[in-house]
C-alpha cells in the first residue's frame, strides 16, 4: 500500500529519474516523520542526488511539498477507489466498502494518519495553498464515497457525513494506535447514516 513503509532505507529502482527519486524519498520521509522535521539535506542524501540536481527539479522546499501532496493524492485516491471496488456493498449497508478500506489502511505498516490533515496542521502559515490542496483531496474522497450511494441530494449529504466520520476515525487511530475501537465506531456511524 502506498507510502506505508518506513522512511529509514528508501529503495530506489535503477530506472527512476532523479526527480522520481527525490519525490519518492520526500514522500516517505514527509509522511513517516513530518514535513517540518525533514530537511532538504536529508532528502538529497537519501535520494542519492546532488544539491544542484535537487534544486533544478524543486527550486524550494515548498515546491517539493506541493509535489509531495499531489503525488500522495494521486496514489492514495487510486488505492482508495480500488479498495472500495474490491469490497462489495450490501443492500442494507452500502458503505461497507469504506469500513473495509479503512481497516486495511489503519492496519498497514507505517500508518501515520492522513497526509492532508497532517499537512494542514503542521504547515499552517506557509500559505493557503496547503488547505486548498487538502480540501480538493477531501472532495475527491467524498466523491468516491458518494459513488457507493444513490445519486441524489441525500446520497451527497450522506457521503459528506461519512467522509467526516472517516476523518474522525483517521485521527483517533493516529492518536491511539489501535484501530479496532475506531473501526467499530466508524461502522456504527456509517450504518446510522444509511438506514434501510
Amino acid at each position: 500500500m502506498l507510502g506505508m513503509k518506513t522512511a529509514k532505507q528508501p529503495k530506489h529502482l535503477p530506472e527512476q529519474s532523479a526527480r522520481e527519486r527525490i519525490l519518492h524519498t520526500a514522500h516517505d520521509l514527509f509522511y513517516g516523520e513530518g514535513v517540518r522535521a525533514t530537511g532538504i539535506d536529508r532528502i538529497i542524501e537519501q535520494a542519492g542526488v546532488t544539491k544542484v540536481t535537487f534544486y533544478r527539479h524543486f527550486p524550494s522546499k515548498n515546491d517539493l511539498i506541493a509535489a509531495y501532496l499531489d503525488y500522495r493524492h494521486e496514489h492514495w485516491m487510486a488505492w482508495f477507489c480500488d479498495a472500495l471496488a474490491r469490497t462489495p456493498g450490501r443492500a442494507k449497508f452500502p458503505l461497507a466498502p469504506v469500513v473495509a478500506a479503512m481497516k486495511a489502511w489503519f492496519n498497514s505498516p507505517g500508518y501515520r494518519g492522513c497526509a492532508f490533515i497532517n499537512s494542514v496542521v503542521e504547515l499552517d502559515g506557509i500559505g493557503p495553498w496547503v488547505a486548498e490542496v487538502s480540501q480538493r483531496h477531501k472532495g475527491d474522497m467524498v466523491n468516491a464515497i458518494a459513488a457507493l450511494l444513490p445519486n441524489n441530494e441525500q446520497g451527497k449529504a450522506v457521503a459528506q457525513a461519512a467522509a467526516m466520520a472517516v476523518d474522525g476515525a483517521i485521527i483517533r487511530v493516529q492518536m491511539e494506535k489501535k484501530p479496532e475501537a475506531a473501526l467499530k465506531t466508524l461502522e456504527l456511524m456509517l450504518k446510522a447514516l444509511t438506514p434501510v
